[in-house]
Parts: C-alpha cells; structure tokens; sequence
C-alpha cells in the first residue's frame, strides 16, 4: 500500500519559513518524480514544484521561484518543501504527490498527471 505523508505546516507570520516533509512508503520512491501542489479555499489545486527521480531537474511555479525549493533523498524515501519569505497569499493546504510519466523531466504540473497523494498539510501565512 502506498502511503504519502506530509508534515510540517502551521501557523507563521508574513516573512517566516517553512520545511514541509513528505515520507513516502510503498513507493519505488526511485522511480517517481515528486511534485507539492496546494489548494486555497475555493480555489483549484495549483502546482508549486516538482523534481526528478534523482533530484537533477526542478521546476517551480512563476509565484514561489526562488522562494521555495524542493529536494528529496532517496535512501529517506523523502521529499521536502522549504519556503522562505512566506506571504499571506501562500496559504493553503499544502499535498505532495508523485508522478510516473515526469520522473525524468519533473514537467507535470497539473494534478491530473499525478497518481498518488498525500492527505495534505495546511499553512497559515498571517498578514
């Protein structure tokens, strides 16, 4: 059964960081590129970054490019999201999920392209 974990949200103020994990289990977690997509309320699933099976390409949306970075460890089967100078708009619920087609290029970034996911972790940016 594969399992996808994420940890680390909260509450923090405009201008604070984060580091959002995502334990996978189950997973030929070798073999899927990983991508962390959040959700705002009333609003569609958006991707924030993805990376490739062995971590060489990245890809971040225009909102969290340089901001936030992702990076993952293979023998932790582990994917993390750090974000720095975080903004009251960066608040959402935060899922990592994984991805097949994309391992070698971390292109996917619609939700469709991934097939497993986590149950999410909220962030709460306070003005």
């Amino acid at each position: 059964q594969v399992q996808l974990v994420e940890s680390g949200g909260g509450l923090v103020q405009a201008g604070d960081s984060l580091r959002l994990s995502c334990t996978t289990s189950g997973l030929a977690f070798a073999n899927y590129a990983m991508g962390w997509f959040r959700q705002a309320p009333g609003k569609e699933r958006e991707f924030v970054a993805a990376i490739s099976w062995n971590g060489g390409i990245t890809n971040y949306a225009d909102s969290v490019k340089g901001r936030f970075t992702i990076s993952r460890d293979a023998s932790k089967s582990t994917v993390w999201l750090q974000m720095h100078s975080l903004a009251p708009e960066d608040t959402a619920v935060y899922y990592c999920a994984a991805d097949f087609s994309s391992r070698t290029t971390a292109q996917a970034t619609h939700y469709s392209s991934y097939f497993y996911w986590g149950q999410g972790t909220r962030v709460t940016v306070s003005s």
